[in-house]
């Protein structure tokens, strides 16, 4: 059975994308800040005692791994951080943490000093820069195109189709 870890920072849809993926496998959200070398279990499963959406530290063994599809979705981080505060901003500490750092930044500092101050470049680093030590590839998606390309998306993951409709517009 195929298993889908879809990870972001938040507000990337990666939410979306995993319920979609759900109809080919198990899919799980998830918001570790860095990918580990040799792909792990998530949350509480085989004995983690970690965040259900981070990884956990214990590694998945190496006849297993070809199973996994770790899909990366982001999108530019101004249009994430504004979805985010737009749909959490009462519970906005809980979401922040996603990124598993500053999560006492208020958005508003954000707005004022004009800089990355949850570190969002660097946790886009941490998937996107190959790394020869890992034992799984890292499938990298634009939201920006996942509605045009979702189709080849599809034939790369090698399942249906996913039949993801832009509700934004």
């Amino acid at each position: 059975m195929k298993k889908f870890y879809v990870c972001s920072f938040g507000g990337c849809g990666s939410y979306m994308l995993t319920r979609a993926l759900k109809s080919y496998g198990k899919a799980y959200h998830i918001h570790s800040r860095s990918p580990p070398e040799k792909l792990q279990y998530i949350g509480n499963e085989n004995g983690g005692n970690t965040y259900y959406e981070w990884f956990n530290g214990k590694e998945i063994p190496d006849n297993e791994v070809s199973d996994y599809y770790v899909i990366y979705i982001y999108r530019n981080p101004i249009h994430a951080i504004y979805s985010c505060y737009s749909r959490f901003k009462n519970r906005m500490s809980q979401h922040l943490k996603n990124i598993q750092t500053n999560t006492t930044t208020k958005f508003e500092e954000i707005l004022e000093k004009k800089q990355d101050l949850y570190g969002i470049e660097e946790f886009f680093d941490n998937y996107t820069i190959p790394n020869p030590n890992r034992n799984y590839k890292i499938y990298c998606v634009n939201y920006s195109h996942i509605f045009t390309k979702q189709n080849e998306l599809s034939k790369l993951l090698e399942i249906g189709p996913l039949n993801l409709q832009n509700k934004e517009t």
